[in-house]
């Protein structure tokens, strides 16, 4: 694979999850989330098992009360029996902290919104704001800007001070219980979850998303803690994408390093989810911000693996699959070109590694597949002719031996193993980090 076109990867510090890292210069992390009540501990054991041998490196399970926590224990104890050590996440929202101290016994990161980690959730103060709006006149003799209408509904120094002591108060526990076990935290901002405090004082933006995360972290790095990832995910792909450029500057600024897990919330299900997670994940891992992703499907997590996998792929990132190159076809396409795409990629798509170019005639072939490794194109008169990069190999190949000559030459260049039973679509294999 030509890697000379590359995107300089922001520079993290490492957050060590279990036995698997993020950040720093680790391979982007493929994590993702089941869906099984946490308090059905087989069920769980089986689709964190399944998970995990479709390729995803980090399996969150949610805890929402201190007995789906106290679950996790059994939970890592089968998996562990019946398969293996999987490094596991714990997803904890509201009344964190109990439960928080609870999971960090049993899993190698917990996850905390600060948006519903601590007792006050959206209230009476942001709900007489509509952020959306230019003007508010619900109760009000006159219009108000929403500026106006902020200010008067502004937190007070004082106010503002004792709310985060109280965040502090209840946070250092989790703090203290992640610095015991050995444990990672992601703060884990969500777009339509920001505290009444961060929505009345910046309102439903990206600063506020910001400004909500960087509290969290300013208290870890005051009580002398560092293994740390964040997000800032929405359900719309700008704010996502905004929230997480302004996260990095804003962590410049204040002499932060942490990795940022990507992803778009709620994305839906089908063509188009998969469509608007790219959208925003790739934008930013192109910009070199990026260190673990996660495309939220509703639908069967499973699903999700291949997504992040054919992201990273088509980045350069990681590369889990053989990368075929193929022209969209056209009048001067000597074969039928999906079919003999579908051949090419039966017989060698377990050679992971490769870059193999089907091209469906001489005119744009040569310069198109300039990046594979091998290259077979169409000619005149029913013939082919195969490549090495940009070398003829062989031409004048008749078409129904086009794949076996194919074989012969990947075989002739000791590039040929013979396909395992049962061949995997992909396999996690790093190329580039």
């Amino acid at each position: 694979m030509n890697l000379d076109v590359t995107y300089p990867r922001r520079r993290t510090r490492v957050c060590q999850v279990g036995p698997v890292a993020m950040g720093g210069d680790h391979p982007i992390l493929v994590q993702s989330m089941i869906t099984e009540e946490t308090r059905n501990v087989d069920a769980c054991v089986e689709q964190i098992i399944a998970l995990h041998r479709e390729g995803c490196e980090l399996v969150r399970v949610t805890t929402p009360t201190l007995g789906e926590a106290q679950c996790l224990a059994e939970i890592r104890a089968k998996v562990i029996e019946r398969y293996r050590l999987v490094p596991l996440t714990a997803d904890v929202h509201h009344q964190g902290s109990a439960i928080a101290v609870e999971a960090a016994k049993h899993v190698d990161e917990v996850r905390l919104n600060p948006g519903l980690f601590v007792f006050k959730r959206h209230g009476s103060r942001a709900q007489e704001v509509d952020f959306d709006a230019d003007v508010d006149l619900r109760g009000t003799s006159e219009d108000r800007s929403v500026d106006e209408l902020r200010a008067e509904l502004a937190y007070g120094e004082a106010e503002w001070a004792e709310e985060l002591a109280a965040v502090e108060e209840s946070f250092v526990p989790v703090i203290e219980a992640c610095k015991t076990h050995g444990r990672a935290m992601r703060i884990g901002v969500n777009h339509g979850s920001l505290s009444e405090r961060m929505l009345v004082t910046y309102g439903d933006t990206p600063e506020g998303m910001v400004q909500s995360a960087l509290e969290y972290l300013r208290l870890c790095e005051k009580h002398g803690f560092y293994n740390l990832n964040i997000s800032a995910k929405a359900s719309r792909v700008p704010i996502m994408v905004a929230a997480n450029r302004l996260m990095v500057k804003r962590m410049d600024e204040e002499g932060m390093a942490y990795p940022l897990h990507l992803g778009v919330t709620e994305a839906g299900d089908g063509e188009y989810a998969r469509i608007k997670s790219t959208a925003g994940i790739a934008t930013l891992l192109m910009e070199g911000i990026g260190d673990t992703i996660r495309v939220s499907l509703s639908e069967d997590p499973i699903h999700e693996i291949p997504v992040c996998y054919d992201i990273l792929q088509s980045l350069g990132l990681r590369k889990t699959k053989v990368e075929y190159i193929a022209c969209p076809s056209c009048g001067r396409t000597k074969f039928n070109l999906p079919t003999v795409l579908h051949e090419v990629r039966e017989a060698t798509r377990h050679l992971v590694g490769l870059d193999i170019a089907v091209m469906g005639c001489i005119v744009n072939g040569p310069g198109e597949m300039a990046d594979a490794d091998y290259g077979y194109v169409g000619a005149a008169g029913g013939k082919i002719t195969l490549y090495r990069k940009r070398e003829v190999v062989k031409h004048g190949i008749p078409q129904e031996n086009g794949v076996s000559e194919l074989i012969a030459l990947l075989k002739a260049d000791g590039m040929w193993t013979e396909p395992p039973a049962g061949v995997p679509t992909r396999v996690p294999l790093t190329v580039r980090q």
